[in-house]
């Protein structure tokens, strides 16, 4: 190495941190996040809530009131601050404050931009409405960071999101979110998705078995979750409206390996457990990536998504590949006379390979800065460090050095320090030390600075100098946003000496709210994938995969996205790329998207699969006509468009003359486009 540069060769080859790498709890908040358990109850949304909006006059919020009222949904208003009158003939409050004591909203939908969110959030927390829901992307991470410091505080407000569709209940008419509601149908199904275009597919797998929904609630993409995979399920057990439960997960966190230990408890106490059925996004997902969700990256700590898959598995969950499996899949485990109690586990459907056959898609060299991240050069990283008076010194290293990462707990919803004697980060040699944000300083006292020095075997003389390291790390940590820091260390002769770095940046802080301009100008996209870059200027999310991949894939979402790279894998297709046009496809999106990927000689076909919730199928439809003609396209495009409109969507795709293929069965697409890549390939 020299310093981190090693440290990272050797970590990519190595397997990440599991999650059996030990968690030390240091600070006390035990009580605390029971109190915010005491949260849980009012998730349970229906026909009795009363729902208020923040941002109640903006375009977005105006038009989902519209559709939430014609649906069922009881709104009471609205805030806009400092301002009194009437919109859409509900009362407009002046704060959330004032709407708590005049109209006793249950209920507050967030529906401002993210920079403004969190803002919001505290607000609501502050009149203690029962339920906030937060749909904003790209709030900063420590904005987020800073809002679960004060939940932990009280048990009055729960929170669902950030960077989610939101909660909606089928039998209550009652959304607080922006989902399709066309796909919805009142029925038996619980769902939980960190995914919001995932959770789409699911809802309409269930509405078209003719089972429904009782109640659907987003985790979101983030890797801050106001509720979680286990808050959820424990809702779906105590629920009678709710026969049989899926979850949708992907890569990124510790959350599903949670859910998976609380499924193996729940099937262990329960004579009669309701089935479960699950998902996992990103088996094939090159490490290192973020794919499209700003959650949906493996951080050290953090089991792979093989691991998620196999855990819920072993738990007694039957596992798909495919969202559309799961409305036939449910209705023939609700169908069957009796659950038994040790479960059904396994893979359902005709799936062509299983998940140890799926071909993994390993990171190239060039995959280091990635959207949604900063990650800046290794001698930027140290001369932060030299400013805040740490000593450097980049050279090789040695059987000596240590590892610290300063970093995100999704599970304690915190900061924390992660310490190994490994560069790898091995489970047997690292722990965990979650803190509070509302740290300020690091002395010889602190508990982490003792639980750190004791693991690293550090004489009592050392305490105050790893404090001042790691008192250091913080600082830039909070001043600059970080959403990692990673050093190798030394200590030799009474001092420490950093000798290689890894910092990444939360670039939600510059994009939404102009903070950290002078750090994400170290940024050079001349190094980056020319490709990525450019797809970025469109407001797409675009990776190159590596390898013989001839199939190049065009979706809209990121979960949606991961989870077709993944299936045409299973069914022994070769992607070049995975794209998220983002929840919305416009004819523009169409277009810059498809112009990215013929650019790659590789691909041979493309695969659309397009979810049409939000935007309509015969609209998709159109742009993808339009977008082909234009570009004059060459290569043939496999199209599957479901949701609105899905049937006029696949007409207009069919009677276009051009050399499109509609679908609306993902295995049928799949299918063709397979052949048709290994045909133009041969």
């Amino acid at each position: 190495m020299a310093g981190l540069c090693s440290l990272t060769a050797r970590a990519q080859k190595t397997p990440l941190l599991r999650a059996s790498t030990k968690q030390i709890k240091l600070f006390s908040s035990s009580s605390r996040r029971r109190d915010y358990a005491n949260t849980l109850p009012n998730l349970k949304i229906g026909a009795h809530t009363r729902v208020l909006f923040q941002g109640f006059t903006g375009r977005q919020a105006t038009a989902n009131v519209k559709e939430s009222l014609a649906w069922g949904t009881k709104i009471v208003g609205g805030v806009k601050p400092g301002v009194e009158g009437e919109h859409l003939g509900l009362p407009v409050f002046p704060s959330v404050k004032a709407a708590q004591e005049r109209a006793k909203p249950d209920a507050s939908a967030i529906y401002v931009p993210g920079n403004q969110t969190a803002q919001a959030i505290e607000e609501a927390i502050e009149a203690e409405i029962p339920l906030v829901v937060a749909v904003a992307e790209h709030v900063p991470l420590h904005d987020i960071l800073r809002v679960h410091s004060i939940l932990k505080t009280q048990s009055k407000t729960r929170l669902v999101g950030a960077n989610c569709p939101g909660i909606i209940s089928a039998i209550g008419k009652c959304r607080i979110g922006f989902q399709p509601l066309p796909c919805f149908a009142p029925g038996r199904i619980g769902i939980v998705a960190k995914s919001g275009t995932l959770s789409y597919e699911t809802v309409a797998s269930t509405t078209r078995a003719g089972l429904g929904q009782s109640l659907c609630i987003s985790m979101g993409g983030d890797p801050l979750a106001g509720t979680n995979f286990v808050d959820a399920l424990k809702i779906f057990e105590e629920d009678p409206d709710t026969d049989g439960i899926i979850l949708v997960g992907e890569l990124g966190g510790t959350a599903e390996m949670e859910a998976a230990d609380w499924i193996t408890e729940y099937r262990r106490r329960t004579t009669n457990p309701k089935p479960i059925m699950a998902l996992i996004g990103g088996l094939t997902a090159p490490h290192g990536r973020i794919m499209g969700h700003a959650g949906a990256w493996t951080a050290p700590g953090d089991p792979l998504p093989e691991e998620k898959y196999k855990a819920l598995e072993r738990a007694g969950a039957v596992m798909v590949h495919h969202p559309e499996k799961f409305g036939d899949g449910m209705k023939h485990l609700l169908g069957q006379s009796s659950i038994k109690k040790t479960g059904s586990s396994g893979s359902f459907g005709n799936q062509k390979r299983g998940l140890h056959t799926a071909r993994r898609i390993r990171p190239t060299s060039h995959q280091k800065i990635q959207a949604r991240t900063l990650y800046v050069k290794q001698f930027q990283a140290l001369d932060m460090l030299k400013e805040t008076g740490v000593r450097v010194n980049e050279r090789a290293a040695s059987d000596s050095d240590f590892y610290l990462s300063l970093t995100i707990d999704r599970t304690a919803l915190s900061p924390t320090l992660i310490v190994s004697k490994s560069a790898a980060f091995e489970p047997s040699s690292t722990i965990r030390l979650p803190f509070a944000y509302t740290t300020d300083k690091f002395d010889a006292t602190n508990p982490v600075i003792a639980a750190t020095a004791a693991d690293l075997e550090l004489p009592e003389s050392a305490h105050q100098k790893l404090a001042e390291l790691v008192q250091a790390l913080w600082q830039i940590y909070k001043d600059k946003e970080a959403f990692t820091l990673e050093v190798g260390a030394n200590y030799t002769l009474g001092s420490f000496e950093v000798r290689g770095a890894r910092f990444g940046f939360d670039d939600a802080a510059f994009r939404s709210s102009g903070r950290q301009e002078d750090v994400h100008l170290l940024r050079n996209v001349a190094e980056e994938v020319p490709e990525e870059v450019e797809a970025e200027r469109d407001g797409i999310v675009y990776v190159k995969l590596e390898g013989e991949g001839s199939i190049g894939t065009l979706v809209n979402g990121a979960g949606l996205a991961m989870n077709t790279v993944d299936a045409l894998a299973i069914h022994g297709g070769h992607c070049a790329n995975f794209l998220d046009t983002g929840g919305k496809a416009t004819s523009a999106t169409v277009k810059a998207s498809f112009k990215i990927i013929t650019s790659d000689t590789r691909v041979k076909a493309i695969f659309v699969n397009i979810f049409g919730g939000l935007t309509r199928c015969d609209m998709i439809a159109e742009g993808i006509i339009l977008a082909f003609k234009d570009l004059d396209m060459q290569v043939p495009v496999v199209v599957r468009l479901r949701g609105t409109n899905e049937e006029l969507g696949q007409k207009m795709i069919a009677e276009s003359g051009l050399p499109l293929h509609a679908f609306d069965s993902f295995e049928d697409a799949a299918r063709k486009v397979i052949s048709l890549a290994a045909k133009l390939d041969s």
